[in-house]
């Protein structure tokens, strides 16, 4: 059970240090996060290693599509000058 509390503990401080809106990046932070919620879920609900597995997986899935939908289509650059507009997200 400690390993998976340091596991999520770790993926919560890694994922404030994300400061970029790509799609792929959402998509993996959210996957991240997403099973390390679901595999403590699973461990504390079926205390198996099993549904911790199946938890994570399951969680993974579930993070990784709602980072997918959460993407904004435009984001914010600037210029030489310092100026802020939008293009498109990578």
């Amino acid at each position: 059970m400690k390993p998976i509390l340091a596991v999520a503990a770790l993926a919560f401080l890694l994922a404030g240090c994300a400061n970029t809106e790509s799609q792929r990046d959402r998509m993996l932070i959210g996957a991240g996060l997403g099973a390390a919620t679901g595999a403590t879920i699973g461990a504390v609900a079926g205390s198996t290693v099993n549904a911790t597995i199946a938890g994570a997986a399951l969680g993974a899935v579930g993070g990784g599509l709602i980072g997918v939908v959460t993407t904004p289509r435009n984001c914010i650059a600037h210029d030489l000058n310092g100026t802020p507009y939008k293009v498109r997200c990578p």
